[in-house]
């Protein structure tokens, strides 16, 4: 590793998750894996421990920290659950869906930017939830990453990202998902709002809770880093490589067959014959779930000053597009 990049990566021993839970109880940061994108965490009731999430990242403190708890019955302790709450906890966790309710004292102001809610949910990768439980503290754990910078799913991303800012990395292998954990504003449980899309999807919040779910038409419209966030990844920009992206509807391969060679077309699935060095794929098939695996992933690839634009097109059709799409957009924005 080069010296100049400061940070551990450990193997998810069980003497080493000993060891960073020792740290995480002292006040340490740890980026740790997830099913969804590696986060960075600390003791989410040490407020100097939380602060230092937000310098690490350069964070504004008007973005919230989601909590991770281990265990259902931990959920009391941070947060005040509603009966939709407890369905939609009872079905969907562990797992990549995160629920805001009010908060309780407990929580500091700093996790949740000042407002009486919190985000919470039980992750399901096992070595995140095994130091949870060695560390017998709730974990705040944003995206492992400068913030604004696209998400980290695999441990290499984030010693390249924060290597320099923190001293210890978890290795629990690329992330399963790829995309950011599932939101829903449940502090009103008659009127439950979508935040953010995720794995799992709309459909799904709406037959467990046998109602609509709202979703905004233009997610982040209006959202600045001055005024506090109900919730993570509601920012207009977000997840952006430096290299301007651009979304479009549809990309014909006859259009980026013809296109500058310094600019990368991104497309969904693998195009017939022999592509251009300056063509590219999420998936050789195009399905969805490894699309949102690698998405992350290829737009990091493709970030290294090679190229002067990004081209993608949206995804189609249900399932995992809406949130393929909101993450596509939010790189995109300017």
């Amino acid at each position: 590793m080069p010296k100049s990049l400061a940070a551990r990566v450990y193997r998810g021993t069980p003497k080493n998750l000993l060891r960073l839970a020792r740290l995480l109880r002292a006040g340490e940061l740890v980026a740790v894996p997830t099913e969804t994108v590696y986060g960075l965490a600390a003791n989410a009731l040490d407020s100097r421990a939380c602060r230092a999430i937000f310098a690490a990242k350069g964070r504004p403190q008007t973005d919230p920290l989601i909590v991770h708890i281990g265990a259902l019955h931990d959920l009391e302790a941070i947060a005040e659950p509603n009966a939709a709450a407890l369905k939609l906890a009872k079905k969907f966790w562990p797992g990549p869906l995160t629920l805001v309710l009010p908060k309780t004292p407990v929580v500091p102001a700093v996790v949740s930017a000042g407002l009486p809610s919190v985000a919470v949910r039980m992750p399901s990768h096992p070595l995140f939830r095994r130091l949870i439980r060695l560390a017998r503290v709730p974990l705040a754990a944003p995206s492992a990453n400068p913030f604004g910078y696209v998400s980290p799913t695999t441990a290499e991303h984030v010693r390249h990202g924060l290597g320099r800012k923190i001293r210890h990395i978890l290795d629990g292998g690329p992330a399963r998902i790829g995309l950011e954990s599932t939101i829903i504003d449940l502090r009103d449980p008659e009127r439950p709002r979508l935040l953010r899309p995720g794995a799992i999807t709309r459909a799904q919040l709406e037959r467990a809770l046998g109602r609509r779910v709202a979703w905004p038409r233009r997610p982040g419209r209006g959202k600045t880093r001055t005024e506090a966030q109900l919730a993570p990844g509601m920012l207009l920009r977000h997840y952006s490589p430096q290299t301007p992206v651009v979304v479009h509807r549809q990309m014909s391969l006859r259009r980026v067959r013809a296109a500058a060679k310094h600019e990368a077309w991104i497309l969904f699935a693998k195009p017939a014959g022999r592509p251009a060095r300056n063509i590219f794929w999420f998936d050789a098939r195009g399905d969805q779930r490894r699309v949102a695996r690698s998405l992350f992933a290829t737009l990091r690839r493709l970030d290294d000053g090679r190229f002067t634009r990004i081209h993608v097109e949206f995804a189609r059709g249900n399932g995992l597009a809406e949130a393929i799409n909101d993450r596509l957009r939010r790189a995109a924005a300017r």
